[in-house]
């Protein structure tokens, strides 16, 4: 299964948005490719993923005659199979439709991997830059997964709806999505990490402040939340501590994109400390 998380590293930017909101690389996301394994049957029957090693295209084209052929359950593995295909070759309105056949060719009682598929296909929906059209698929899948009972696909899923309302301009409704991630998976240092993002963008400093001390109790070297608490401080007033967040960023990470982005905040800091703001900064 670790091919599907090909299709889930997002390529759609909003300008003006938190970045982490519509982060590419969502520890969430992968979580939940992942988690489709136990519940879907295997994928490698419908006879694409070892050709998508060598050519995603060839792959879709097996999914394709796969699933022509494929009756009943047989068409939730080709439709699976077909989605990730095409979505390593980012041709993501293909991706979410194949993941929407998929979803509606599970029993209508499997609601568990009606919920995986659906996440698959509102992921693909904003990678593909449509959040009007994620939002509504995100929502279904949250229906299906609160039936399975799963608490960490919901957390999974709020989260990505989280996303499409920020990319919306539907913060407070984006809040309330975060807040009920933070529930599903307390210890997910990700909710806490958008959350804090997603307070700061709304002005509400001390809880961004809470949130993202939270996060960092979680993943104390993750570099973007050292990113983010730098930021946080900075803008409350606490150049000191911003400036100790971004340099624990260079000396941890000095190669990632994050130091690269700390690195611009601190030359901010020593050429005008009274006026830096990298909050306002391009995401």
């Amino acid at each position: 299964m670790s091919l599907l998380l090909l299709i889930l590293q997002y390529g759609a930017t909003v300008s003006q948005l938190p970045p982490e909101i519509l982060d590419r690389k969502s520890i969430e996301a992968r979580k939940s490719a992942q988690a489709a394994g136990p519940v879907l049957p295997s994928v490698r029957t419908a006879g694409c993923m070892d050709e998508m090693v060598s050519s995603p295209a060839a792959g879709a084209i097996a999914a394709q005659n796969a699933l022509d052929r494929a009756q009943g359950a047989e068409r939730v593995r080709a439709g699976l199979c077909l989605g990730a295909a095409l979505g390593a070759m980012e041709r993501w309105d293909e991706a979410r439709a194949a993941f929407l056949r998929a979803r509606d060719s599970a029993g209508p009682a499997n609601f568990a991997s009606r919920a995986r598929l659906g996440a698959m296909a509102g992921n693909a929906a904003l990678a593909g830059g449509s959040a009007d059209v994620a939002l509504p698929i995100l929502d279904t899948a949250q229906a299906d997964v609160k039936i399975a009972k799963d608490t960490e696909l919901l957390g999974t899923i709020a989260i990505d709806r989280a996303r499409a309302l920020v990319a919306l301009g539907q913060q407070d409704q984006a809040a309330q999505a975060l807040a009920d991630a933070r529930v599903a998976v307390p210890g997910n240092p990700q909710a806490w990490l958008l959350s804090a993002t997603l307070s700061r963008r709304q002005n509400k400093l001390a809880e961004a402040q809470a949130q993202i001390e939270r996060a960092a109790q979680l993943a104390p070297r993750d570099p973007e939340i050292g990113l983010e608490a730098g930021v946080i401080a900075v803008l409350a007033g606490r150049e000191d501590a911003a400036r100790k967040s971004w340099q624990s960023v260079v000396a941890g990470t000095p190669d990632s994109e994050a130091a690269k982005t700390a690195k611009g905040y601190l030359a901010q800091l020593d050429a005008n400390p009274a006026e830096a703001n990298p909050g306002a900064a391009k995401p």
